[in-house]
């Protein structure tokens, strides 16, 4: 007979318990980014709704971004952070293969020893990394967990590419995961559609620009980000409404219960029809920090949450719907209590 193996189990309930987020210094006004692709501040605003956003300097890395905001995560949850033993970052930016991002933050945190890894999910890879972190205090395979959205998206797309440069900025996310005497992080709806891979994408693999430097010397041109947005647009307008009704649902509530809605911020347009379709109450507020932030892929969920309650639309413990989706394609949503932020 074979030994018999133990069994753990942790919270039952989770919840974020801290948020913190990190903005760069530099603001970028939409006649900046409009020189390079012929475009204008109204075409972009009319286009996206974005009227400034973010731009990292060469000093403010992956790490550097993501470890402030992790501080002030961990500060705004009032938890001691020794107790957390797991990190888990979301980006698409981090430029190496491997090592992952994940344990130089943690290690720049002070947090040694710690599970810590990097997970790819795109625009989506916040909300899928709540999920996962939620599930492993659940599980009892941590205590708590520090959750951050990253992006330096300034390194990886065109200037030139009319379009993403207009879209794209920076910035870092941060919240922690523990538990909690009643839920506070409810069950995430998600998934993936890879017939629609190449709607955001590099567009070209590592191997592929080595071959045409090697063939082209300085003229090979390096990977860029690229989007088709028209198929983007059309993909979110008409499949994320079953998945944000469907999180809702498998929450236990309707439309009315909720106080906030967070969206990706992609695009203006994008948030305006998704409220619009789900017949959100008059005093639900609707996060709206693309407008000055741009899309930060995964750290736009966590960076509008903090918006939101520094501007007053939004507090602490409110009930807020976060649905997002990105590259693969691949989405994922939640509904959950508002945590404390710095």
């Amino acid at each position: 007979m074979s030994a018999r193996i133990a069994s753990i189990s942790g919270a039952e309930h989770t919840a974020m318990l801290g948020l913190g987020v990190y903005r760069p210094e530099r603001i970028v006004t939409n006649d900046e980014v409009a020189g390079p692709i012929d475009s204008s501040d109204e075409w972009i605003r009319t286009r996206s709704g974005i009227r400034t956003r973010r731009f990292a300097s060469d000093a403010e890395t992956i790490i550097s971004m993501s470890a402030a905001a992790a501080r002030d995560a961990i500060e705004a949850a009032d938890i001691d952070p020794s107790r957390i033993d797991c990190v888990l970052v979301a980006t698409s930016t981090w430029l190496l293969l491997t090592p992952a991002a994940a344990p130089q933050i943690a290690t720049e945190l002070g947090l040694n020893n710690v599970a810590a890894f990097d997970i790819s999910a795109g625009c989506a890879g916040f909300c899928h990394a709540v999920a996962m972190g939620s599930d492993l205090v659940k599980a009892g395979t941590a205590r708590n967990v520090l959750v951050i959205g990253v992006e330096k998206l300034t390194d990886t797309f065109n200037p030139r590419d009319r379009g993403t440069a207009f879209l794209f900025a920076d910035g870092a996310g941060a919240v922690v995961i523990g538990p909690s005497e009643e839920a506070g992080i409810g069950p995430t709806v998600w998934g993936s559609d890879g017939t629609q891979h190449r709607a955001i994408r590099q567009d070209k693999n590592w191997m592929e620009f080595f071959r045409e430097i090697d063939e082209k010397g300085l003229d090979a041109v390096r990977p860029y980000l690229a989007m088709e947005g028209t198929a983007v647009f059309r993909w979110a307008a008409h499949s994320l409404e079953k998945v944000c009704r469907e999180a809702i649902d498998r929450a236990g509530l309707t439309p009315a219960d909720l106080d906030a809605m967070v969206p990706h911020q992609a695009n203006g347009r994008i948030i305006e029809i998704m409220a619009r379709v789900l017949k959100l109450p008059e005093d639900c507020a609707l996060a709206n920090d693309i407008e000055e932030t741009g899309n930060t892929s995964a750290a736009s969920v966590p960076l509008a949450m903090e918006a939101m309650m520094r501007k007053g639309d939004a507090k602490p413990g409110g009930t807020a719907l976060l649905i997002a989706f990105g590259a693969g394609l691949s989405y994922a949503a939640q509904v959950v209590h508002l945590p404390n932020w710095k």
